[in-house]
């Protein structure tokens, strides 16, 4: 891996190429979300620009991914909850993501949890560590997931499993959120950041206009009946075509 071309106390991130490496640095604290933490991750994705294709994002050590906001920033009244500077689209937007014209790959290296989880749902493909957990918590702490999270979960796995996780606040192991379709496929934590550079490295070597094109392709049809997408798909490819 290459020197960093931005490293702060919270965020540090490596390009190489089409590839970026994002690294949330506070393993301290479970790599928990700070103002900080919100901030940078925003200005990392949206300053990416055209040159990044792919980004990994990542947790600092092997103990967490992410696990969720940091609520000892949260109780002082200086941290970002689920509804803060939020409007109506919020959830559809949290953490910067969106603001990357890319592919983010989530290497989930560690604990996944409450805001945690949706940062990791956040991500277009998740590879994750075995030794990984996830787990969403906000029945146990007395809140209400504000971005995300009870839409998309029951998405990707089922209403009946979303509910189990929600309303148990249970965690589960890497093998379930694999069986569970939670996550694409596991790695071994010491070849879990590999497997997804492998995996970024071989979407970047793409073209850039189709993969940016069909990735969003899929993100516009995923909400829509199946007819819908399928007449979308005919309109974007056509006007793709007559583009290029």
């Amino acid at each position: 891996m290459s020197e960093p071309t931005q490293h702060s106390p919270v965020l540090i991130v490596n390009i190489e190429g089409p590839v970026a490496v994002v690294t949330i640095n506070r393993p301290e604290v479970m790599n928990s979300l700070s103002r900080a933490v919100f901030e940078e991750l925003e200005a990392a994705f949206a300053g990416f620009g055209e040159e990044v294709l792919v980004a990994v994002l990542t947790g600092a050590g092997e103990r967490a991914f992410c696990a969720g906001i940091d609520m000892k920033e949260l109780a002082s009244g200086e941290g970002i909850s689920a509804h803060s500077d939020a409007t109506i689209g919020f959830g559809h937007t949290r953490f910067g993501l969106a603001a990357f014209n890319g592919v983010v790959i989530g290497a989930i290296n560690g604990v996944a949890v409450a805001g945690g989880l949706e940062l990791a749902l956040c991500c277009d493909i998740r590879i994750a560590s075995t030794t990984a957990r996830f787990g969403d918590v906000h029945s146990r702490v007395g809140l209400l997931p504000g971005a995300l999270l009870s839409s998309l979960l029951p998405h990707l796995i089922g209403v009946s499993r979303a509910k189990e996780m929600a309303l148990s606040s249970r965690l589960i192991d890497a093998a379930t959120a694999e069986r569970w379709g939670l996550v694409n496929r596991l790695a071994e934590p010491g070849e879990l950041l590999d497997t997804a550079m492998a995996l970024a490295h071989d979407i970047a070597k793409h073209d850039r206009k189709i993969i940016r094109a069909y990735n969003a392709l899929i993100d516009e049809n995923y909400g829509m009946t199946y007819k819908d997408s399928i007449d979308n798909e005919f309109r974007v490819s056509q006007a793709f075509e007559a583009q290029h």
